[in-house]
């Protein structure tokens, strides 16, 4: 079994799988008479055919160390995962080496923050780190695969990363 140290979300170590939304800096307009902050187009949404939807989905919290083997990515579109609570959640992403993944890498996000992953992105299951473990998914919509899954050889175990001394 191999380990994985689970980094802070940045966009500069995330930016090969896909996009971090955030509240970071200032907002690129004010709207609403000057009472809500825009922070303009954040994802790059991409999708072969078919429609943006947005799904609801709640997922079982996990915890640290966590110990997985399955990824699995969207060849037809991409995938943002938008928490609907302030709880952190972990984020697992491998690069693509033609028709399987390399090995993996390990973000949690801050709260607030959400990602969108890259179409064609090898990325972990959605793995909430507390309960409960609600999203809005913002993904393709329509006919055709979608889904290919991905099963390590031997399982990865993330760790947290421990803290600066």
């Amino acid at each position: 079994m191999s380990t994985i140290l689970a980094q802070p979300l940045t966009q500069g170590a995330f930016a090969p799988f896909g996009d971090v939304l955030d509240f970071e800096g200032a907002p690129d307009k004010m709207i609403n008479a000057g009472l809500c902050g825009r922070f303009h187009d954040r994802a790059t949404l991409d999708f072969g055919d078919g429609r943006a939807g947005v799904s609801l989905f709640d997922a079982r919290a996990r915890s640290l160390p966590y110990t997985f083997d399955l990824v699995e990515r969207h060849p037809e579109g991409s995938q943002a995962f938008v928490p609907m609570t302030p709880d952190p959640f972990l984020v697992i992403v491998a690069p693509d080496l033609g028709d399987a993944p390399g090995v993996p890498v390990a973000f949690v996000t801050t709260p607030f923050q959400a990602i969108n992953f890259h179409r064609g992105t090898w990325h972990g299951v959605l793995t909430p780190l507390h309960a409960p473990g609600r999203y809005a998914v913002i993904d393709r919509i329509g006919t055709g695969a979608n889904l290919e899954e991905y099963t390590y050889p031997s399982p990865w175990t993330v760790h947290a990363k421990e803290p600066a001394p």
